[in-house]
């Protein structure tokens, strides 16, 4: 009887400690978050993810970059901003005018927002 009353307030304690870590799926990406993912895996990710390129400065990880109200540069971090680093470039990071269309941009921006999961 003992055991079984230390069993049930076990299970109970342990059920509130996951409930309490957050212990819960993550929702999927959306089909434009999908996209956003294609994109920065395939044009971000080498310098950002992998610096499979050696650099000796290694670029900012842009793990939620959107938690913060700053970038790692220190600029605010509102949408236009983003969208304005990676059409002009910044410092060592070089422009990538013409290689996102308006609706690649807005896909890259939702995954940058979902966290790069």
């Amino acid at each position: 009887m003992h055991s079984s009353r230390w069993v049930g307030s076990f299970v109970g304690v342990f059920a509130g400690l996951a409930g309490a870590s957050g212990c819960r799926s993550t929702p999927p990406l959306t089909p434009q978050q999908a996209e956003g993912k294609h994109l920065y895996d395939v044009r971000c990710a080498h310098c950002h993810e992998l610096n499979d390129l050696a650099l000796k400065k290694v670029p900012p990880s842009l793990h939620a970059v959107f938690n913060s109200p700053t970038l790692p540069s220190g600029a605010p971090a509102p949408d236009r901003n983003v969208e304005r680093t990676v059409i002009s470039g910044k410092g060592m990071m070089p422009p990538f005018a013409g290689r996102f269309n308006d609706e690649q941009m807005a896909a890259l921006l939702a995954y940058l927002h979902a966290g790069l999961r």
